[in-house]
């Protein structure tokens, strides 16, 4: 059966962003206490977009439970190798400009030395960059108020399903 590509729904990225980035979904752990849950937030809201997840062992992208998922859902460097390199079930995403940026794209933080160590989301595009985020809950906060060395951000280009 050959893969077929669907759009990504930023609608449904973004209104689960809203819903979600001053409180906890029940269905998902809290990893606040343990690193952090903003790649935990960031994935619940692709796949809210996405609409399919990838259980591929190891290298796939999917939460069945705290105890069951890939390192790909909650850690930035492995989201981020997730989104650009998947050509398999679930969605891709390439590294673009900042002007290329759309709402339900996903932005990474790091430092200096290259480490990233952050995953707000997009969630407004105008008059600024507006996101929302998990670890220190943030819902409409301006990207310019962030404090940071290195930017990336990841926008998401579809998703691939059967």
């Amino acid at each position: 059966m050959q893969l077929r590509i669907f759009e990504y729904n930023r609608e449904a990225a973004v209104a689960y962003a809203r819903e979600w980035a001053l409180s906890r979904n029940p269905a998902y752990y809290d990893y606040s206490e343990l690193g952090g849950d903003c790649t935990n937030f960031a994935s619940q809201c692709i796949y809210a977009g996405a609409g399919v997840m990838n259980y591929t062992p190891v290298f796939g992208w999917y939460y069945i439970s705290s105890a069951e998922r890939t390192a790909s859902w909650t850690g930035v460097e492995f989201l981020y190798n997730f989104l650009t390199q998947n050509e398999s079930v679930g969605p891709y995403a390439r590294e673009v400009s900042e002007d290329e940026a759309e709402i339900g794209d996903i932005i990474q933080l790091g430092s200096r030395d290259g480490d990233f160590y952050h995953t707000p989301v997009i969630v407004q595009r105008a008059p600024e960059i507006l996101v929302a985020a998990h670890s220190y809950d943030v819902l409409d906060k301006p990207l310019s108020s962030y404090r940071y060395a290195n930017i990336r951000f990841l926008h998401i280009e579809g998703v691939r399903n059967y």
